[in-house]
């Protein structure tokens, strides 16, 4: 885990700073947990670049590989099979299947018995969307226990979490106060940090990687199973 997580650092410094803030260098680490034929879950699809990103990582000609992907908006789901109508073909789609639900029922989507090598959150609202759509800490940290239970040895739990928003217009208007809001998020990054806190040192090893200087980029979390 150290040398991708030093290699990453390596990589965030030849990226501009808006490549930064989408995250985009988090591929360079899954892809050294991921192989080929792997079980991965996409648990915020969103509008389906990491489900897009994981199909890719996980294909081989066999098509043994499978991506499980879900969202509790319909939108977000549309968005996401556009996305993976236009960049597939028609086997590798095979390998993907949607779901209209929340992440906190992740174990209800996945078999049991699978070995998942990586399940993924994106935090926050639905880019596009409605914003005042937004994940909670109470539903996140049970995606998070049940992500904990469903990960194989040497499987990675990846979060992207936000602590502040560039777009606070918006959040003034729709929310009764701007601190409200932003407490939201600043609740649900504490829950997941004390989450990863608590795991055991002999089972987990975690980390966080934060931009010091750039307070509105999100926060990466990154929980490997031993």
């Amino acid at each position: 885990m150290y040398n991708f997580l030093l290699q990453f650092i390596l990589e965030i410094t030849r990226e501009n700073a808006q490549s930064f803030i989408s995250f985009l260098p988090k591929y360079s680490i899954w892809k050294h947990v991921v192989q080929k034929g792997d079980v991965v879950v996409d648990a915020t699809c969103g509008n389906g670049y990491d489900t897009l990103a994981m199909v890719n990582m996980v294909a081989d000609e066999s098509c043994t590989g499978h991506v499980y992907s879900m969202d509790i908006q319909e939108i977000a789901l549309q968005n996401t099979a556009c996305s993976l109508d236009k960049s597939l073909d028609p086997h590798k789609k095979e390998m993907v299947e949607l779901f209209a639900t929340c992440h906190s029922k992740m174990e209800e989507v996945v078999p049991k018995g699978l070995t998942v090598r990586l399940v993924a959150f994106n935090l926050g609202y639905l880019p596009g969307g409605d914003k005042t759509v937004i994940t909670k800490s109470e539903t996140t940290l049970m995606g998070m226990k049940a992500a904990s239970r469903i990960l194989a040895s040497g499987g990675l739990i990846s979060m992207l979490v936000y602590v502040d928003h560039p777009d606070h217009e918006f959040f003034d208007e729709h929310w009764v106060r701007l601190d409200e809001c932003l407490m939201v998020f600043r609740e649900e990054y504490e829950m997941v940090e004390g989450f990863a806190s608590g795991l055991a040192v002999n089972e987990w090893i975690c980390c966080k990687l934060q931009m010091l200087n750039r307070p509105l980029a999100p926060i990466l979390f990154l929980l490997c199973k031993r």
